[in-house]
This record gives C-alpha cells, structure tokens and sequence, in this order.
C-alpha cells in the first residue's frame, strides 16, 4: 500500500464513498450554517500552511479541514434559507451527472473527440428547446441549433461577436468604431463587459433608461427613438439584446415590438432569459417569451433555476454559421475526416476557450431522472412560496413591495417614519446587514429608480413555506429594532 495512486479503481471507490458520505452531510446539516459566510478577508491564510505539503495526507484529514476551515468561508447557495441574487441549484440528478462527468472527464472541442458528447449535446438542447417551445428554427435540424455555454456573460459575449462580424463583412472592418449596441439600464453587466471585449466602443453602448411607469422594462419607443438619432449621425445600429426577467426586478421587456425595430433595422435580437426562461416550460409562463420567433439568439441558465448544477448555460442560435464565421479556428493539429467533410458539429466554434466540458450529461440526467411535470411543480412551488412571501409582507404596513412579481422574486423595502423619509436608503442597508448577519438567512439588494431596494428570491431546492415564515420573521424583528432607533 504506497498511497493513493494517480487512478485506480479500487482506490476511487473508497474514496469517492467517503466523499458522498460527507457531501450528503453536508446536506443533511446544512440548515445548521450560517448561510452568509461571517468571516473577514484573509480568514483562510492564517488557517493553512504557507507551502504544499512534500509528503501525501490523508483524505480524513483534508475532510477535516473543509469541515473546519473551509465551510466556515462558504456562504450557502443550496441553504434553503438562501434567497439572495438568483437561485444556482443543485440537485440529486444534476450532482449525479457533475460526477460521471467527472469520472468520464474527456475534452470535447471537437465531434471526433468524443462524438457522444457532440451529440448528447445536440439531443439534449432540442430536447429543452421543444420543452420552451421555441421556433424550429432554433432546432438543430434545420440551420440553427443549440450549445451549452459557461454562463450568460459568454453567450451575450459569443452572439455580440457573431453580429458584429456580420454587420463588418457588409459595411467593412474599419466601420468597427460606428456599430451600437443597444439595452435596457437593467440589461446585465455583463453586455458592457461584452462590448468592451468585442472592441465596440464604450460610448456606443446604449443602456436605455427605463422606469416605473413600463415596470422597468425597456420601452420600444424609447428604442426607435435611440436608433433614429444614431443613425442621423452615420452609426450603425447593429445588436439588441432583451431580457426576460430582469436581474433588478425580474421586469420583461416586450419581445414582440422589440423584434419589429430590429427586424426592420438589419439588426441581430438577443434574448436573455438567464433566470426567467426556466419557467417558460409551464405552459401559464411561457407568453413571457412570445416573439421569440424574430429573436437569433436566446439563452436560459440551466443552472439557475433548473435543477443543473454549475456550470450550464443553454444558448440557441437561429443561424449557426454566423457564430462559426466569428469564432472558428483551423490549425493543423486539429484537422480530421469528419470535421474537413463537414458532416458534424465542432463546438469549439461555438465558443471562446478551444476546450470543454461534457455538461450535456447533466442537463440529460435532469431531464430524465425528473420528467417535465415533476420539473413544472418545481417551478411552480417556488413561485407559490414567493407569492405567499408578498402577501406576507404586503399585510404589514411598515413594508412596501416595490416592483409586481412575475416569477419568484418579490422586491420590497421597510418604509421610514413620515418625518425620517431621507434616511429611507440608510435604513434598508441597515436592515440587509441586520438580517445578513444574523446568519438564519441571506438576502441581497438593487437600486430602482433611486431607491435602496430589498430583494427576496425564493429558488433554492430545499426551501419550504417554513423557510420563508421564519425569514420574515426575522425581517419584522430587525425591523422594529432599527425603527425602534430611529
């Protein structure tokens, strides 16, 4: 017995028991956790050695230290008292495929590298597309298809990629510093973050100011207005990207005139349904997404609320070439028979990195192991439980909610004393730090129109109607303390 070897069947067999035992656990105490991690900055250096060990440890002892010293430094995304941000679910059938991923572990840039998971991929993406019911032009059989990204930062960053490369090939490449990209003020950071990277200049990136009035969606009017008042000015109007729930207020921007402007503007439409497009698969949601038919791209987070542990962002492309034109590379060390005769999909040209993961595997389990209805009730019991969290605090006057709740987040703030009202912002950062440090549960915050907003998203597997009973119980103690000192 010299220690663990590099592989071994056996060896991973006894380990990997031991780890599930600890991982389910870890579950099973996991309400036990404050969920906001309360640790200060540089808590792990002073716990751990300054250097790698030269000789092996043993898998009991580094467990130990997780237990110890790391879990105290987890904030608790699966905690089901974690309302804060969006959901990033995990779950029995998504852990399930995480781990054969893993154990398979191939890197399949390429179809030749692992056709499976080429394929799977394929299979699985129209198998959620036909869930959506999205257009068959997003199926792919026809010239579309889909790809499962990283995140939605680098789906928004591949198609902005994809439609600018378009638009250059027509107006040539020195027109680079005329193109606009267009959004809402509540439109993800990340799109900013895609345009610096594409080159597109920071000046050029439109986030269209959107307020109470549209529910914080952005207004067609607005856009058309925008557009017009470029163009007098020689640029060139080229991406739009909607979304559909809305990272603030889950607000939804109205697809369908949206796509009128950029279809008669030469423009590429993307939607970005990050958090929302998980609940378009229930029938009574999915007009959410009508006019998807004039969009060429749309993206859900299978990790966010769809039971797919992270990393699985799920982009559909009406035109797939478009994206390979932008992003295909092809060096000598990777030719082969199958890609050179143009018989397979290579999704390393649907991407940055050259190298990936088989992550269909997971999104395949969950949709096996769960079954559409059993995914449904899912959804639906969250957004239940979020309604029954907005008649809750609706039915205490000293809170007001701020924006209406489409999905399952509810956004409120604690109303100031008529004669306090300019500490208004003040007091609910108190409040989110009160609630926060107590450690029973976590929420975030945004600002819409001016005001220090509270955000309640209910989205985590294990949460139940006791969960949110005892958060607003404790969000109606803090309160009458904090307006106690007022």
């Amino acid at each position: 017995e010299g220690g663990l070897k590099p592989m071994d069947a056996e060896q991973l067999r006894e380990n990997a028991h031991k780890m599930v035992d600890f991982i389910a656990d870890y579950y099973k105490n996991i309400e036990s956790f404050p969920v906001l991690s309360q640790v200060q900055p540089g808590y792990l250096h002073k716990l751990l050695p300054g250097s790698a060990p030269n000789q092996p440890e043993s898998l009991q002892d580094v467990l130990d230290d997780v237990q110890s010293k790391i879990l105290p430094g987890v904030t608790h995304w699966q905690s089901p008292d974690y309302f804060a941000y969006f959901p990033s679910n995990s779950s029995v059938a998504g852990f399930l495929g995480e781990m054969l991923s893993a154990g398979i572990n191939i890197v399949g840039f390429s179809w030749i590298t692992s056709p499976a998971a080429t394929e799977l991929e394929m299979i699985v993406l129209d198998w959620l597309a036909k869930l959506l019911k999205l257009p068959d032009d997003f199926l792919s059989t026809g010239q579309g298809g889909g790809v499962i990204q990283g995140t939605a930062s680098e789906a928004a960053l591949v198609v902005l990629l994809a439609a600018r490369d378009k638009v250059l090939r027509t107006v040539g490449k020195d027109a680079i510093g005329k193109l606009v990209a267009y959004a809402s003020d509540q439109t993800h950071s990340s799109l900013q973050k895609a345009c610096q990277i594409g080159g597109i200049h920071p000046e050029n990136c439109r986030l269209l100011k959107t307020d109470k009035s549209t529910e914080y969606a952005l207004s067609p009017e607005s856009l058309s207005a925008a557009i017009s008042h470029d163009v007098s000015f020689g640029l060139i109007p080229f991406f739009l990207c909607g979304t559909v729930g809305t990272t603030s207020s889950t607000a939804v921007d109205p697809l369908p005139a949206l796509g009128q402007i950029t279809k008669s503007n030469g423009m590429w439409f993307h939607v970005d349904a990050a958090y929302a497009g998980s609940a378009c698969i229930c029938p009574e949601y999915r007009h959410y997404i009508d006019g998807i038919e004039e969009a060429d791209s749309f993206n859900m987070n299978a990790h966010k609320w769809f039971l797919t542990n992270f990393d699985c962002s799920a982009l559909w492309v009406k035109d797939r070439n478009a994206l390979i034109q932008s992003l295909s590379t092809n060096p000598e060390f990777l030719r082969n028979k199958a890609s050179e005769a143009n018989l397979v999909v290579d999704y390393k040209d649907w991407q940055i990195p050259l190298g990936r993961r088989f992550r269909s595997l997971k999104l395949w389990m969950v949709l096996r192991l769960y079954g559409l209805e059993n995914l449904q009730s899912y959804i639906r019991n969250h957004i239940a439980l979020a309604k029954h969290f907005e008649e809750l605090i609706s039915q205490d006057p000293r809170f007001q909610v701020v924006a209406p709740r489409k999905f399952s987040l509810v956004c409120f703030c604690l109303l100031p004393p008529h004669d306090k009202e300019d500490c208004a912002n003040k007091l609910n950062a108190d409040l989110l730090d009160a609630v926060n440090s107590t450690g029973k549960l976590f929420i975030s915050h945004t600002v819409l129109s001016g005001k220090y907003t509270l955000r309640f998203a209910v989205g985590a597997p294990l949460t139940e109607e006791r969960h949110v009973n005892e958060a607003l119980k404790v969000l109606q103690d803090k309160a009458t303390s904090l307006l106690q000192t007022l």
